[in-house]
Order: C-alpha cells, then sequence, then structure tokens
C-alpha cells in the first residue's frame, strides 16, 4: 500500500512538473508574441503625422546627455583596467610597444559598444520602465488615450528612436574616453606624448574596424528602448509592479543586448572582414 501511495504522489509530482513547463513554455511564447505586436503598434505610430520633434529632442536630451557622464566613467575605468591587466601579458610576450594599438582596438571593436549597452541598460531601461510604469499604474495613459493622445507615438516612438540615435555617440564617448585614460595609465609607468600614443594606437585603425561596431550600438538602443517601454506600459498592480517593470527592464534588455552582440559580431566579421 506504501509503494502505490509513492507512486501516486510522484506521478502527481512529474505531472504537476510538466504542466508547470508547458505553462513556462506558453508564457515565453506569449511575451514574444506582444512584444512583436507592441513593436507593430510602435512602428506604425512612428510614422503617422504630426511628428513628435520635441518630445524626441527632449528625450535625446534626458537620455544621451544625462548619461554621458556615467558612459564616460565607465569607459575610462574600462580602459585603464585594460591598460593594468595588458601591459604584464604583452610584456611577457615581448610585445609591450602593441599596447597602444591591442588597447584601442579592444575598445573601439568590442568593449567600448558592449560596456557602453550594459551601462545603458541600466540607467536608461530602469528609468524609462519605472516612468512609464508609475504613468500606467496612475492611468496617465488611459487619460492621454482618453484625449485622443497616441501614447506609442509621444512615450514610445519618441524614447525608442533617442536610443537609438544617441547610443552610437555614447560609445564614441566610451571609446574615447577609454582610449585617454589608458594613455594616462600608461604614461605614469613610461612616458609617451598624447600624439605619440594616437599614432601608436590608431595608425591601422580602418573603416571595418571603426564603423561597423560603433553602429551596432544602434541596435542595442533599439533593445533596450523598445523592452523597457514594452515593460513599464504592460505594468499592473500598483508601486510593487513599477519595481518589477524597472527590474524585468533591465535584465532582458542586457540579456538581448548580450545575445545581440554575438550576432552583430558575426555578421561584422562576415560582411567587414579585417584587411591583411
Amino acid at each position: 500500500m506504501a509503494e502505490v501511495t509513492s507512486a501516486v504522489t510522484a506521478g502527481g509530482e512529474s505531472a504537476s512538473l510538466w504542466r508547470s513547463a508547458a505553462r513556462g513554455m506558453r508564457g515565453f511564447f506569449e511575451w514574444f508574441g506582444e512584444i512583436a505586436e507592441f513593436c507593430g503598434r510602435m512602428a506604425r505610430a512612428a510614422v503617422t503625422r504630426p511628428f513628435e520633434f520635441g518630445e524626441l529632442v527632449r528625450q535625446m536630451d534626458s537620455i544621451g546627455s544625462m548619461s554621458l557622464p556615467l558612459v564616460a566613467l565607465a569607459g575610462a575605468a574600462t580602459g585603464v583596467v585594460l591598460s593594468l591587466e595588458t601591459r604584464d601579458s604583452l610584456t611577457r610576450f615581448g610585445a609591450k610597444s602593441m599596447l597602444p594599438a591591442v588597447i584601442a582596438f579592444s575598445l573601439i571593436k568590442e568593449t567600448g559598444p558592449i560596456i557602453t549597452g550594459l551601462v545603458m541598460s541600466g540607467r536608461v531601461g530602469a528609468g524609462i520602465g519605472a516612468e512609464l510604469g508609475s504613468m500606467k499604474v496612475t492611468e496617465q495613459i488611459d487619460a492621454m488615450e482618453a484625449s485622443a493622445v497616441n501614447p506609442y507615438k509621444y512615450l514610445v516612438a519618441t524614447r525608442v528612436l533617442a536610443c537609438v540615435l544617441m547610443m552610437p555617440l555614447l560609445t564614441l564617448a566610451a571609446d574615447f574616453a577609454g582610449i585617454l585614460m589608458d594613455w594616462v595609465a600608461d604614461m605614469l609607468v613610461q612616458p609617451i606624448s598624447l600624439r605619440a600614443f594616437i599614432d601608436s594606437g590608431l595608425k591601422d585603425v580602418m573603416f571595418q574596424d571603426f564603423i561597423p561596431p560603433t553602429l551596432k550600438t544602434a541596435v542595442f538602443g533599439f533593445i533596450i528602448g523598445t523592452v523597457a517601454c514594452f515593460q513599464g506600459m504592460r505594468t499592473r498592480g500598483g508601486t510593487e509592479g513599477v519595481g518589477r517593470s524597472a527590474t524585468s527592464a533591465v535584465v532582458l534588455s542586457s540579456l538581448f543586448i548580450i545575445l545581440a552582440d554575438v550576432i552583430l559580431v558575426k555578421l561584422i566579421v562576415v560582411f567587414f572582414p579585417s584587411g591583411g
């Protein structure tokens, strides 16, 4: 009798696990379906007149200018760390003179873009998710719709487009700060002029080394803006729901940025091969 009871219990637990897994998979696909529908509504709103240029400029200032110090600091810290870690390795193999070029290529091609994307997903993703979430739970978005104002045009499209436009510029700032602080760290060990450092580091940088990695951050900006707006617009449950929306916006946008980076790097290697 005990064995039969144990078997029935095990069978019930197994069925419960399968049901939980099925619900999880269904929720996973439903989320992607909802965000695809959200992107369609956003695209239609973005190309419908009148255009919200004033709100777009305000969002570009909020997303770009306000994020510049944080992004520059992250790039500068990355440059210093790369300099300290790379110097020992290059010295061990007798290639210390290659330090400026190695740091410059590392920052420009991968480290600068991905650091900028992750920093922006934390600052901007959380900010947009919390802002739109607060507007949703306080019924401000419903009031906009009642007043014949399209929230997808005024709230969503402007924020996503601002993220797309500002990400490459912020990436340039991170690259510049990283290279500058790498020079400072290098100069403290072995004096070298800034001009000589830049000439040594950037003399071999070509179009395919610089432009595609910088422009790929526009995709990161689209991911950050879209995911943050989507999570904010579907907020439920009062202030607790606002917190969940902000957290999920950061986590999901960071995850999608990492996954997108893998795909984009492969595409860049295929379509923009480095010169030999």
